[in-house]
């Protein structure tokens, strides 16, 4: 079975539907919650624009919902 977090979820999505992951996206420094982007943004082009490996952000993400 898939993982339920993809990296074409936007941020908003990610933080509206797993308020958990908020925990998780401030360990990898993404201030997300204030950020107009996260309206928009899926987490891959947010990964990308951080620097941050989308797999390792993925990988963490899913663990903390799980």
């Amino acid at each position: 079975m898939a993982d339920p977090i993809s990296k074409d979820m936007t941020f908003f999505e990610l933080m509206r539907t797993y308020p958990e992951s908020v925990k998780v996206l401030q360990k990898h420094n993404l201030g997300c919650i204030g950020c107009m982007g996260a309206q928009n943004e899926s987490l891959e082009q947010g990964a990308r624009a951080h620097g941050l490996d989308i797999n390792v952000l993925l990988s963490d993400l899913n663990a903390a919902i799980s």
